[in-house]
């Protein structure tokens, strides 16, 4: 009995989709609109994030080393700093690696490159690049350094520059958790207006079922057997929207996708799409499924009192 109830209202939800056809297309399209704007910010969020982790990739800070540094003190300090939870990679840059990098930045200075062999030696100490996890944590990892020069007076780190950057490090950071945020807020703002406007279209669909509502009334029904085929033809709405969507955002994301790589994003949108489309289409099913067969379910609810 229970398999040929479920049949019936899968069955009497299919036929509702399709007899209200003027109803189910306005509803399809509101949806299909809604959903593209969600797919658009899923998309646009995955440009920003890999735009910050371009900038994020250039953010480090650099620990100069006294030229008097011997190559095993200055590796054992590479070791320690590696230890340290906050700490991604260290790079080692020699005397000589360090030279021949200032040379290359002023070889149209020739005054500069004048002073240079005027000294005769090489008057650079060896440094350290060192990258961090997150952007937040480089300010840890300086107070350890800078700690770990003040308890040594025989340190071989010259200067930090932590300071010079820690503006632009903690901008970044501030950027980052706050493109987070809104991306999430307006995601849910446009999902909110979806469920508003399907809420009250599907009204409409509801209205012009009253009669068969009735007599399913007058025949007994059960109140879940009423509302299922609503419910059904929610769901079909939001299969159907998230099917369209997704065709759409087809040609948009090829025009777009060469754009975006010469912004310098790192990413051709098209190939991201391509490559994520069943994550971004679970994503938006996810959300069409539950926009129409909530919305079926409150306005059954609510407005028709059964």
């Amino acid at each position: 009995m229970l398999k040929t109830n479920i049949k019936r209202v899968f069955k009497s939800g299919f036929l509702n989709f399709w007899r209200n056809g003027s109803v189910s297309f306005t509803a399809v399209l509101i949806m299909t609109m809604a959903l593209l704007v969600i797919g658009a910010l899923l998309l646009t969020q995955a440009l920003l994030s890999s735009t910050l982790d371009q900038i994020k990739s250039k953010v480090d800070i650099n620990v100069y080393l006294v030229t008097s540094a011997d190559e095993k003190e200055i590796l054992a300090l590479k070791k320690q700093i590696e230890t340290q939870p906050e700490v991604m990679s260290v790079v080692y840059s020699s005397r000589e690696q360090e030279l021949a990098d200032f040379k290359k930045r002023h070889e149209n200075d020739e005054l500069t490159l004048q002073a240079l062999d005027e000294i005769g030696d090489n008057p650079l100490g060896a440094s350290l690049e060192i990258k961090a996890k997150d952007p937040s944590q480089y300010e840890g990892i300086s107070t350890f350094l800078e700690n770990q020069k003040k308890e040594n007076s025989e340190s071989i780190i010259d200067k930090i520059n932590y300071s010079r950057n820690k503006s632009a490090i903690t901008a970044l950071t501030k950027i980052m958790d706050a493109s987070r945020e809104l991306g999430g807020a307006v995601a849910i703002f446009f999902a909110v207006i979806a469920f508003l406007i399907s809420f009250n279209t599907i009204r409409l669909t509801i209205y012009m079922a009253r009669e068969e509502i009735s007599v399913k009334r007058l025949v007994g029904a059960s109140t879940r057997y009423i509302k299922g085929p609503f419910v059904v033809s929610g769901l079909m709405y939001g299969a159907v929207a998230t099917l369209l969507a997704l065709l759409l955002l087809l040609p948009i994301t090829y025009w777009a996708g060469p754009h975006t790589l010469d912004l310098g994003t790192g990413v051709n949108l098209f190939s991201y799409y391509l490559g994520d489309i069943l994550a971004i289409g679970g994503m938006m099913l996810l959300s069409g499924l539950v926009i129409g067969a909530l919305s079926s379910y409150l306005a059954v609810k609510k407005y028709l009192k059964i």
